[in-house]
């Protein structure tokens, strides 16, 4: 199949079909025209990258479990398992800075409110 189709088949536009391309997350095969060609592994293929991203996991990162994806084993597994523990650590660690943030926030916000009714006689 040639990118339109893959396009179609998988909702993934075929500007975003060549980043992944391009970023070694998905290989075509050419025609001596040099365009792609894709088969029905590509949309399982693409249909994973999409679950990696929307669990957040950059594109980079997505590319070192290449490998894993394109030949299954245990061992490939395992670097997979390892890959996205690293990056569930990442996103537990950036939840919690961002939940001290809004902490942050929230007593400003708070100081702000009894400035405002102390200031104007006002209950906050």
């Amino acid at each position: 199949m040639r990118i339109g189709e893959l396009s179609t088949r998988t909702g993934v536009s075929r500007r975003s079909l060549r980043y992944y391309e391009d970023q070694g997350l998905l290989v075509s095969s050419r025609s001596p025209s040099g365009q792609r060609h894709y088969d029905d592994e590509h949309v399982e293929r693409v249909r994973l990258i999409q679950a990696f991203l929307a669990a957040g996991m950059s594109t980079s990162t997505i590319a070192a479990m290449v490998p894993c994806m394109a030949k299954p084993s245990r061992g490939g597994a395992h670097r997979a398992l390892e890959i996205m523990g690293r990056e569930r650590a990442r996103l537990s660690s950036a939840i919690d800075d961002l939940a001290a943030a809004r902490s942050a926030l929230d007593h400003l916000i708070e100081v702000n409110r009894e400035y405002l009714a102390q200031s104007t006689g006002a209950e906050p």
